[in-house]
């Protein structure tokens, strides 16, 4: 295969050989108003993650072109998150420079090309599997709570006010307790509220036009017109300069001492974006592989890294922005890029003018679309287990961090898969009078055994946690069957796979029945799982005769015994 054609097959060309005219202006439309997120949301997490604010332009720009070439998903948006910037100070604070910013971006730079580098390997040794842990409850739970977070996170700022606390429930305490103190500069308040107000209206009755877009150059012009700048707080000018590869300064030894911080921050930026990106993916009915969505984020990584940025992940609150704009294809994310670094080079100072108030707007009714309360109520009348694993992702997330929110919730959802396959539903088949075939007893009680034999269905695995259970059953149906048993057939099909553990209970099954003088056989049973009775050593013990294409053979073969 040529060059050529493997960049063909990049998911950026794709998108692009198949563009359709009508798609533009939504792509348009969504990217610029997404410049409105991707400005002072770079600049404030570049701020927390211990950098001039300047740099978390680079790692918008750079990032979003890397991956609207290289990335799957049609809609993610790439940039600074939060959940990281505590990690990235932490790792890059201890060896700067003190008072050098230029140490600190070269640090940096480094850690988010060491981040890039353990994704793209995650990629191609292929653990990308990991989302397919992520389940729609986990999904669920996960959004619901990302968008409590984001709402309550931006609260204060649309008030008027700042929070200095760590945690949901603190940032909850502290807004409440500011609230009841007089805090709120009504000032901000009617700005945040109404961008809310007029994003809201537009979405209802104007679609066609970007509320989003109307807000914000609506405060914008406002602030300018009431000269509100000394009275609120406002995003701030836009510094100017282009990204500019910089490693400077940093030994092999500081290379070393930021690989295990990259291995944490790469493993939580891809939790992060696989929950987002199968998430929206699954939202637009689109598929995406999550370890080509590895490699992705590794290559926005890398690129963001060696051009004046630091480790980016997925945004929960940016994304939803571009979806609630039509967004279609990666253009709005390149139109994005574009627009920010427009603003670093030609209107660095528009952006003085526009208040935080209508920015926490912003984001507050973009973190509203993520909640799915109609999908949660459901969820609790299907199934009250995977309701219990949302609700824990949910918990998790809010409570304690977005990693461990959905590692809790994953294990949960294994405890769930164990709990199933332990206690397994199994069932006694009978023959009825108007259906062919062997049904369950308990769904026909009016079917009738054949004397003499019982046939069994075990609707799960044989491993080491149910393989006893399944020989007690057996026991329990010979010793009270209502007539003297001479076969036992397992009905197999469901069997789909066996351990050791479970060949032994077979053993001592077999052992047990064969000492009554019943003969035990199988139905339907998987090539595989007869393979490992073979590879286990018990070929002999359970040869050929032991085995029937189907039910009704073996129990032909019972009434010509």
């Amino acid at each position: 295969m040529s060059w050529t054609s493997g960049l063909g097959r990049l998911p950026g060309i794709a998108t692009a050989r198949a563009y359709r005219r009508e798609w533009l202006r939504n792509d348009i439309t969504a990217g610029l108003v997404l410049t409105a997120l991707l400005i002072p949301a770079g600049m404030g997490y570049a701020q927390a993650a211990g950098l001039p604010a300047y740099a978390g332009l680079y790692a918008t720009i750079v990032p979003l072109l890397a991956y609207a070439l290289v990335g799957p998903s049609k809609i993610l948006v790439l940039g600074p998150d939060s959940s990281l910037a505590p990690l990235i100070a932490a790792a890059i604070v201890p060896l700067a420079v003190t008072d050098d910013p230029a140490s600190a971006l070269a640090l940096a730079g480094v850690l988010g090309v060491l981040v890039g580098i353990i994704l793209l390997a995650g990629g191609f040794l292929r653990l990308g599997f990991v989302t397919a842990l992520l389940s729609k409850p986990i999904r669920l739970g996960y959004l619901n709570a990302i968008a409590l977070v984001v709402i309550v996170g931006q609260c204060p700022k649309l008030l008027g006010f700042s929070v200095d606390a760590s945690g949901l429930l603190g940032q909850i305490e502290q807004t409440a307790r500011s609230v009841v103190r007089g805090s709120v500069d009504p000032v901000a308040a009617a700005v945040g509220i109404g961008s809310i107000a007029v994003i809201v209206a537009f979405r209802r009755w104007i679609p066609r036009v970007p509320g989003v877009l109307v807000a914000v150059v609506g405060a914008i012009v406002a602030s300018a017109a009431l000269d509100l700048t000394d009275r609120i707080d406002m995003v701030g000018a836009l510094p100017t300069g282009l990204p500019l590869p910089s490693f400077g300064g940093v030994d092999w030894v500081d290379v070393g001492k930021l690989i295990g911080p990259a291995a944490a921050i790469a493993l939580i930026a891809f939790a992060d974006t696989g929950v987002l990106s199968r998430t929206f993916a699954a939202r637009r009915g689109d598929d995406v592989d999550g370890s080509t969505e590895m490699k992705a984020i590794g290559v926005a990584n890398v690129a963001g890294g060696l051009f004046g940025g630091f480790p980016i992940s997925a945004s929960g609150s940016r994304t939803p922005v571009a979806e609630q704009n039509g967004a279609r294809t990666q253009l709005t994310g390149v139109v994005g890029a574009l627009a920010v670094l427009a603003f670093v080079l030609v209107a660095p100072g528009v952006t003085a003018y526009l208040p935080d108030a209508a920015l926490g707007a912003v984001v507050i009714v973009a973190a509203t679309s993520l909640v799915d309360v109609s999908g949660t109520v459901r969820m609790w009348h299907m199934s009250r287990i995977e309701f219990a694993t949302g609700a824990a992702a949910f918990l998790g997330v809010a409570l304690v961090g977005v990693l461990e929110g959905i590692l809790v919730a994953i294990g949960l959802s294994f405890i769930a898969v164990v709990a199933r396959a332990w206690q397994p539903y199994r069932t006694e088949l009978v023959r009825t009078q108007h259906r062919p075939g062997f049904h369950d007893i308990q769904r026909h009680p009016d079917g009738h055994r054949i004397p003499g034999l019982v046939m069994l269905r075990f609707d799960a695995p044989l491993f080491f946690a149910n393989g006893e259970i399944f020989d007690q059953y057996v026991r329990s149906i010979v010793d009270n069957a209502p007539t003297p048993v001479e076969w036992v057939v397992i009905a197999a099909e469901p069997i789909t796979g066996l351990d050791t553990t479970a060949v032994d209970e077979l053993v001592d099954l077999d052992r047990f029945l064969r000492d009554r003088g019943i003969r035990l056989v199988f139905a339907e049973m998987k090539g595989p799982i007869k393979d490992r009775l073979i590879r286990f050593g018990v070929g002999g013990r359970f040869d050929s005769t032991r085995f029937y294409y189907t039910a009704e053979a073996a129990v032909a073969a019972f009434e010509l015994r």
